[in-house]
């Protein structure tokens, strides 16, 4: 028995070729009631698409490269969730490729891409990326690529982001609501905007309530357990140790908490802390991580949302780049919640 083909199904419903191609397609200007009788027919006749016929014909191979810095963090995973959502509900397939925060990999990642001829890439920049040249080479190439949570501005490019001072702001007033007085913050690389933002909201925070900036204060940490550990070593060794911790992520957090309970401080009533992330861990440790969600799954939607807008219209060079920032969700748990703890459950 032969394959049903295009041709079949257009003469089928008394229509072109081209017609039944683009409802196939999803194109926006065939009407819903068109799309609905091809798929009708295409069914009907046990017609398959060829994808590789059909790529080669449109240019486009529905593909979308997604880079994150780590598979083993559940944001990006969350992340991810919320792309290929989108990506299956309009035809397109996902190659993901991890970083594992360093710039060689993320430059391999790319090449593959390329390789593979994707229509478009989202990418979360590694932290142990400090030079760009790679993504300006993408730029050039006229590829619509669209970064998320971890961007640079200086690339003049698209992105989806949460607002990260905003978030770091309510989580450094939400500890001082709590009656701590030397709050501390644990940072992230500061050439990340993201990490840059949550430092300047924390110190933002601290001015606002007219609590003097102790630069004392302020360890650079580099986003991972023993950082969070390290961290709350030297933070407690000062002189005039801190009572409470805004780490800039969710795993620094962690490491926060491993050591205040190795030295046997009390978690909140003697010490503080607060991450940022909302990571699936936080809310099973003991005592629960409190922190900020960062929409992560409409952060996904959104990504590519706006990548698929940026490859339908074809205006790689010139269209006006668009930011698009979510607003941070703050969660109380036990960690930092030391009065009204039953009212906050």
């Amino acid at each position: 028995m032969l394959k049903a083909t295009i041709t079949d199904i257009a003469k089928e419903l008394n229509t072109t070729p081209a017609t039944v191609s683009r409802a196939l397609s999803n194109h926006p200007r065939i009407s819903a009631k068109t799309k609905k009788s091809v798929h009708e027919a295409a069914l009907k006749l046990n017609y398959k698409r060829n994808k590789i016929a059909s790529s080669l014909r449109s240019g486009r191979t529905h593909l979308i490269g997604v880079m994150i810095p780590s598979a083993e963090i559940n944001f990006f995973g969350s992340v991810v969730h919320g792309i290929e959502s989108v990506a299956n509900s309009n035809g397109y397939g996902v190659l993901l490729f991890q970083s594992n925060e360093q710039k060689d990999y993320e430059e391999k990642g790319l090449e593959n891409f390329i390789a593979a001829r994707v229509d478009g890439i989202l990418v979360s920049i590694a932290k142990d990326t400090i030079e760009y040249s790679h993504f300006l080479e993408i730029k050039s190439r006229r590829v619509p690529i669209v970064f998320f949570d971890r961007t640079n501005d200086d690339l003049e490019l698209d992105s989806v982001v949460i607002d990260d001072y905003k978030g770091a702001f309510m989580a450094t007033e939400h500890l001082l609501s709590q009656g701590y007085k030397r709050i501390a913050h644990i940072s992230g690389p500061q050439h990340l905007k993201n990490f840059h933002d949550r430092l300047k909201g924390y110190l933002a925070a601290l001015r606002a309530n007219k609590i003097e900036v102790d630069q004392s204060l302020i360890y650079d940490g580099n986003v991972s357990i023993d950082s969070g550990r390290n961290g709350t070593k030297h933070l407690l060794s000062l002189k005039n140790p801190p009572d409470a911790i805004f780490a800039t992520e969710d795993f620094t957090a962690l490491g926060v908490i491993k050591e205040l309970k190795q030295r046997g401080i009390e978690i909140p009533q003697q010490f503080g802390v607060i991450g940022f992330a909302n990571e699936l861990f936080g809310e099973h440790i003991t005592p629960t991580l409190s922190t900020v969600d960062q929409q992560t799954i409409q952060m996904g939607r959104s990504a590519l949302d706006l990548l698929l807008n940026i490859i339908e219209k074809r205006e790689i060079e010139g269209h006006a780049k668009q930011k698009i920032v979510l607003d941070p969700i703050l969660i109380c748990r036990e960690s930092s919640t030391r009065k009204h703890r039953k009212m906050s459950k």
